[in-house]
């Protein structure tokens, strides 16, 4: 079997199907299948899996194990040459998968493989590639400075070696995810894809930032960027620091003191309240129109020319995913412009805009 995707999942049941969706057109020509590990989910994520991808393998764990014990699990169970590390609240082109086969079956020494992401508003997310985040580092974007904590060396659409890629999407021989240990699991929510990425880059590996495809991110979907959220991530960063980095009294003070700043000068994102003018749907299906923004255009094509503040709703039945992020990178340099996408045989309308909230999904 050439690949095996890899899907962790906690709560975010309209998401997952959304992913899973993306997911199977990515693999439709490809010998492939798809893992979902979950994390014990609150809501019906298993019995949607069930129910609606009856050839996925589910794997239900009984409590919440966290992000590298339920991925190593989901891992030992694959069959695949190639691993996809990939987030529920994702989506992948259908052309994905098969432009990283042909782009990594020609690559020696290849560690890991990340590609361009970007965010439910069509913003690309500069932690697609990043440096290693020594303290230093880490210290200077704390105080403001990200030059040295983001991989800028490339552009969105370059490719090449980066040290560090994101948990989000992580494409990588099973091998090699093996030969370093997979995921440490003494993290358990962040920072353990800054581990995996520097493990094998000690390793001798070469991890390569690719921009030829695109997967959007749903920024705060698997988990809200709360108090229990800092203290994680605050947390998973001394863990990174005293594996990897030698120890002494001086050092350990000055983490500690730059972990305390960096706490002290968190700040979430602040809601934007966004007022909408005007909505696009681009569908043949128009029996939902009574449930979107009025005034109401709707369109079988895409249109270049859209009024800003407005909602722009795709139909998956209709469009490909590759068109639409393309369109929604285009659009999202105008201003307030709000993405959402209606799924084929699904009744609902999702999205997300914020990296603070489980996002949008209307129900009709």
């Amino acid at each position: 079997m050439k690949l095996s995707v890899i899907i962790l999942n906690y709560n975010v049941r309209y998401f997952l199907e959304l992913c899973l969706k993306s997911v199977e057109a990515a693999i439709a020509n490809i010998d492939a299948e798809i893992i979902v590990i979950d994390n014990n989910s609150p809501d019906d994520s298993c019995d949607m899996v069930k129910q609606l991808f009856p050839a996925v393998k589910l794997i239900e764990n009984k409590e919440n194990l966290g992000f590298s014990k339920g991925n190593n699990i989901g891992v030992a169970k694959a069959k695949g040459d190639y691993l996809c590390i990939l987030n529920p609240d994702t989506v992948v082109a259908e052309d994905t998968f098969t432009k990283l086969i042909k782009f990594t079956d020609s690559k020696d020494n290849l560690g890991i493989v990340g590609c361009q992401l970007i965010d439910g508003k069509g913003k690309f997310l500069p932690e697609s590639k990043r440096n290693i985040p020594t303290p230093k580092v880490s210290l200077k974007k704390v105080l403001g400075s990200t030059n040295d904590y983001y991989a800028n060396h490339l552009s969105s659409e370059d490719t090449g070696k980066v040290d560090v890629l994101v948990g989000a999407f992580m494409w990588l021989k099973k091998e090699v995810y093996e030969a370093v240990g997979g995921f440490d699991e003494d993290y358990f929510m962040y920072g353990e894809d800054i581990d995996l990425s520097y493990k094998i880059v000690k390793a001798g590996y070469d991890n390569f930032y690719f921009g030829n495809t695109t997967v959007i991110h749903y920024k705060g979907e698997s988990t809200l960027k709360d108090s229990k959220y800092a203290k994680r991530f605050y947390g998973a960063m001394q863990i990174f620091y005293k594996k990897h980095f030698k120890q002494n009294l001086i050092f350990n003070a000055v983490v500690w003191i730059g972990i305390k700043i960096a706490q002290f000068m968190r700040k979430n994102p602040e809601e934007e309240d966004v007022t909408l003018n005007k909505c696009y749907l681009y569908s043949n299906d128009f029996d939902t129109v009574e449930q979107l923004p009025k005034p109401l255009q709707s369109e079988a094509t895409i249109q270049d020319n859209v009024e800003s503040n407005s909602m722009i709703v795709y139909d998956f039945e209709l469009l490909k995913a590759s068109i639409v992020m393309a369109d929604m990178k285009q659009k999202s340099k105008q201003e307030n412009i709000v993405f959402r996408f209606l799924l084929k045989n699904s009744k609902f309308i999702i999205g997300s805009d914020s990296a603070t909230n489980r996002g949008e999904v209307l129900h009709f």
